[in-house]
C-alpha cells in the first residue's frame, strides 16, 4: 500500500470519526448539565471515584487486546472468527476475576464513603466493558468504524444522559450509578451485534488454553501501556479522592469531563491508524509510519487546541454551564485542556511504539505516571501549606498531569525519530500564529462587562473558532489536509474499504 492511499485510509477513517466524535461531543454534553444540576457534587465525586477503579479493572481485563488483537490477526495461520472468539473468552475469564475482587472488596470503589445500597453491583460492569473493546478491536481489523462510531459516540452517551435523567426521579443516591451500568450495557449489545455479523459464531471452536496464555502473555505490554496511559488520566481522580472531600472530587471530575471531549479525538483515531501501521511494519516501510504519525498527530493536534482555547478563555462561562458551584473548577479545565494538547504528539507516537518499542515505551509510561504521581502529592500539599482553598489545592495534580503529558511526548517522540529515522513531529508554525489570533479575539469578548457574558459563548466561541481555523486553512493545510475534508461517499461511514488485511 502507498504513502498516499495510507493516507487517505486514516482521512476516509477520521471523517468518520470526527462526526462520532462531534456526536459523542453532543450526546455528552445532557450528561454534565443533568449530573451538575440534578445530582450535585458530592454524588458526582463519589460516582467519579467508583468508575475509575471499574474502568481500570475493564481495561486490564481486556489483556491489552484493544490494540493487540490487530497483530495478532495479522500473523494468524488460523480462522480469525477462531482468534477473535480466543481474545473474547481470555477477555471473559479476565473479567469475571477482576468483578469477583471489586465485588469482595468494594470498598477500593468507594474508599472515602460507606458501601450501601446498589454499590456493590457496578462490579458486574467489567465484563460489559471489556467485551465491547474486545469486539470493537477486532471490528477495527476490518476497519469498520461505523460499528464503533455508534456504540461509543451514539448509544453509551445518549443512554446515560436519558438514563440519568429518568433514574433522577426515582433514586438520586443509585441513579448515576444504575446509569452508568445501563450506558455500559447498552453500549456492549451496539457492540456485539456488528461483530456477529461480521465474524459470525466460531464454529469448529474451542478454547485453546496454550493459545489462550500465550495471547495473554504477549499483549502482557500492551495491557501495561493501555493501563499507564489510562492512569496517567485518571489517577488524579483518584488521589483526590484521597486527599479531598467527594464534593471536591466532583467538581474536579466534571472540569476532566469536559476536557476529555478533546481526548476522545486521539481514541477516534486509534480504530484506522493502528491497522495500518501494523500493515506498514509488515511491509518494512518505516517512513510510510513516520508519515502517518506526523500527518494524524497534526490533525488531532490542531483540533484539540482549537478546543482548549475555546474551553479555557471563556472557562468560567463553561463550567457555569453545569452548574454555579462547578465554577471552582475552572483552573483546573485550564490546566487539563493545555495536557490534551502537549499530549498529542506522544499518545500518536505512543501507537506505533507499541509495535517497535514495546518494552521502551512501557517504561517511559511507568517512569512518567510515577513522576505524574509524585508531582500530584507535592503540589497539593505545598498548597495545602501555604493555607490555600481545596478547590485551588484540587488544581495541583491538574498541573501535573500537563508538565508529565508534555515530557512524555518530547521523549516519546524522540523514541520514535530514531527508531524510524525520519521525523514525527506534527508541530508547524501556522499553528502559533492561529493560536494566539484565537487568544486576541476570544480574550476581547471575556473582557465585556459581566452583565454580557452570555456573549462569550453564543458570539464568543464562534469567533474564536472562526479566526483560528481561517489561519490554519489558509497557511498551514496541504493537500492531504484538506483530504481530511473531503465529500465521504455512501459507503465510507460504514465500512472502510480493506487495505490489504487477509480477511479469513
Amino acid at each position: 500500500m502507498t504513502p498516499t492511499k495510507d493516507i487517505d485510509a486514516l482521512a476516509r477513517g477520521g471523517r468518520t470519526n470526527i462526526a462520532g466524535f462531534a456526536l459523542r461531543l453532543l450526546a455528552r454534553i445532557p450528561f454534565l448539565f443533568i449530573a451538575g444540576r440534578f445530582y450535585g457534587p458530592d454524588l458526582v465525586g463519589r460516582f467519579a471515584i467508583a468508575v475509575v477503579v471499574v474502568e481500570l479493572a475493564a481495561l486490564l481485563a481486556t489483556l491489552g487486546m484493544k490494540r493487540g488483537l490487530a497483530q495478532a490477526l495479522a500473523k494468524a495461520d488460523r480462522p480469525h472468527v477462531h482468534v477473535v472468539w480466543d481474545a473474547m473468552a481470555l477477555a471473559l475469564v479476565a473479567s469475571l476475576v477482576a468483578s469477583a475482587v471489586l465485588w469482595s472488596m468494594p470498598q477500593l470503589l468507594y474508599p472515602n464513603t460507606p458501601v450501601t445500597g446498589l454499590d456493590r453491583w457496578l462490579a458486574l460492569v467489567v465484563v460489559a466493558i471489556a467485551w465491547s473493546d474486545v469486539s470493537l478491536a477486532a471490528l477495527a481489523y476490518r476497519l469498520n468504524v461505523k460499528a464503533a462510531v455508534t456504540a461509543r459516540a451514539v448509544v453509551e452517551p445518549w443512554t446515560i444522559s436519558i438514563a440519568a435523567y429518568a433514574f433522577s426521579f426515582f433514586t438520586i443516591r443509585d441513579g448515576l450509578v444504575l446509569s452508568y451500568v445501563a450506558s455500559m450495557s447498552a453500549a456492549l449489545i451496539a457492540s456485539m451485534v456488528p461483530f456477529l455479523r461480521s465474524y459470525g459464531l466460531p464454529h469448529g471452536w474451542s478454547p485453546r488454553l496454550r493459545e489462550l496464555a500465550r495471547l495473554g502473555w504477549a499483549n502482557a505490554p500492551l495491557a501495561g501501556a493501555d493501563a499507564l496511559e489510562w492512569g496517567s488520566r485518571n489517577v488524579d481522580r483518584f488521589i483526590l479522592g484521597l486527599l479531598f472531600a467527594p464534593s471536591v472530587v466532583g467538581i474536579y471530575y466534571m472540569a476532566q469531563q469536559v476536557a476529555s471531549l478533546p481526548q476522545k479525538l486521539k481514541t477516534s483515531f486509534d480504530p484506522v491508524l493502528g491497522p495500518v501501521i501494523t500493515r506498514a511494519l509488515a511491509a518494512d516501510d518505516r517512513p510510510a509510519i513516520a508519515e502517518q504519525v506526523r500527518q494524524v498527530a497534526f490533525w488531532i493536534i490542531a483540533a484539540q487546541l482549537l478546543l482548549a482555547l475555546m474551553g479555557s478563555i471563556p472557562g468560567k462561562a463553561v463550567m457555569g454551564v453545569v452548574g454555579p458551584q462547578f465554577v471552582a473548577g475552572t483552573a483546573a479545565l485550564a490546566f487539563l485542556l493545555a495536557g490534551e494538547v502537549f499530549a498529542s504528539t506522544g499518545s500518536v507516537c505512543e501507537t506505533a511504539l507499541v509495535y517497535v518499542a514495546r518494552h521502551r515505551n512501557l517504561l517511559i509510561s511507568s517512569i512518567m505516571l510515577a513522576f505524574q504521581i509524585g508531582l500530584s502529592f507535592a503540589l497539593v500539599l505545598l498548597m495545602r501549606g501555604w493555607g490555600w482553598p481545596p478547590t485551588w489545592q484540587a488544581a495541583g495534580p491538574a498541573v501535573a498531569l500537563a508538565t508529565s503529558l508534555g515530557i512524555t511526548s518530547i521523549v516519546k517522540a524522540s523514541l520514535l525519530r530514531r527508531l524510524l529515522g525520519a521525523p514525527v513531529s506534527p508541530l508547524r508554525w501556522p499553528l502559533v500564529w492561529a493560536g494566539l489570533a484565537a487568544i486576541v479575539v476570544g480574550g476581547a469578548f471575556t473582557a465585556l462587562p459581566h452583565e454580557y457574558e452570555w456573549a462569550e459563548l453564543l458570539i464568543g466561541e464562534p469567533a474564536l473558532a472562526a479566526t483560528y481555523l481561517y489561519i490554519l486553512w489558509k497557511w498551514a493545510f496541504r493537500p492531504a489536509d484538506r483530504a481530511l475534508f473531503g465529500r465521504m461517499d455512501k459507503t465510507e461511514g460504514a465500512t472502510l474499504p480493506n487495505v490489504g488485511s487477509p480477511v479469513r
